[in-house]
């Protein structure tokens, strides 16, 4: 009965035993925080914002250098001997080379493999039927090579693009050009005469395709091309933004050497060989513009070559504004 009484006493005692301690957790709780991180770490600061957004406009021209952001293409093979080794010569972003099992092994598929082998292109051997699959009956000839899909910029992209080398946006629009090739030599004359990009239509324009790669002889990877789901509005937004749209255009109203809007910020449209430029794009357009041809019309200059004349002035106005 006592041992039964001991063990009531200690049931029902209010004395506490021993407890887990705090682990030094109330002594941590005062000590300090450390220095006030600097403004590009604070969230929600303006400086963490913009520190963010240039870091992921940096993202941006990284993968572009490697096949580029925006919208996504579709991948493409470009088949054939000749077309594949002038690809792989032109340095064109690539994926994948593949082989033909058992093929001819002729000077244009060692050179290929070649190439492959020195840029790290995979190999990839398939048997006949695989490739003819894959190239849909075309005569591939033993060689395809796979051309990664390109990703576009967005079109304010090209603008912040600008604004971080500290200068006016040099932009070419292209209305209703369907040539790749004419793409192409317009990136490689916005890189030449030191613009910040190209914009194109998504629907029923030329894309970034492997031709449009060779024609721009490599500059495709750091001039970034924006496809615009409505050009207009993208023009309209351009000039939100303070950008002076001039069109090209045949019966412009102000001759190009008498323009004076080619050293601030522009945009440059340039319409498709043939139509001109659209009747909506047209009427957006703050300027219609002609180029004096003492030879012929202004029709016989294709988009590649319009655009590179109308560059070239700009460049010229722009390094004679810099010395003044």
């Amino acid at each position: 009965m006592a041992g039964n009484s001991q063990r009531r006493n200690r049931r029902t005692t209010s004395k506490k035993g021993p407890t887990v301690g705090s682990g030094g957790q109330r002594r941590r709780a005062l000590e300090g925080k450390g220095p006030t991180p600097p403004a590009e770490m604070r969230k929600g600061h303006a400086k963490q914002r913009a520190a963010q957004a240039k870091a992921k406009r940096s993202a941006v021209s990284q993968r572009r250098a490697a096949g580029g952001r925006g919208g996504k293409s579709s991948s493409e093979l470009v088949v054939g001997r000749n077309p594949v080794v002038e690809a792989l010569r032109a340095d064109i972003p690539s994926t994948a080379l593949y082989v033909q099992q058992f093929v001819d092994n002729d000077e244009r598929v060692r050179e290929a493999i070649k190439l492959a082998t020195e840029r790290g292109i995979p190999l990839m051997e398939a048997p006949r039927p695989e490739l003819d699959r894959m190239t849909n009956g075309i005569n591939h000839q033993g060689l395809a090579l796979q051309i990664p899909p390109y990703e576009y910029a967005h079109p304010e992209d090209l603008t912040a693009e600008a604004a971080d080398q500290g200068e006016d946006p040099l932009i070419v629009a292209l209305d209703g050009v369907t040539d790749p090739r004419n793409l192409g030599a317009v990136v490689r004359s916005v890189a030449a005469f030191g613009g910040h990009g190209v914009v194109v239509p998504e629907r029923r324009a030329a894309g970034m395709t492997a031709g449009a790669w060779k024609t721009s002889a490599g500059t495709a990877a750091r001039i970034p091309v924006s496809r615009a789901t409505n050009l207009t509005r993208t023009l309209e937004g351009y000039q939100k933004a303070g950008l002076t749209v001039v069109g090209l255009a045949a019966d412009g109203d102000v001759e190009l050497t008498d323009l004076e809007v080619l050293d601030g910020p522009v945009v440059i449209v340039v319409g498709s060989e043939g139509k001109g430029l659209s009747r909506l794009v047209g009427e957006t357009c703050d300027l219609r513009v002609r180029i004096p041809m003492p030879g012929g019309a202004a029709e016989s200059l294709n988009a590649g070559v319009a655009a590179g004349v109308v560059l070239y002035e700009a460049a010229r106005r722009r390094t004679q504004r810099g010395r003044a």
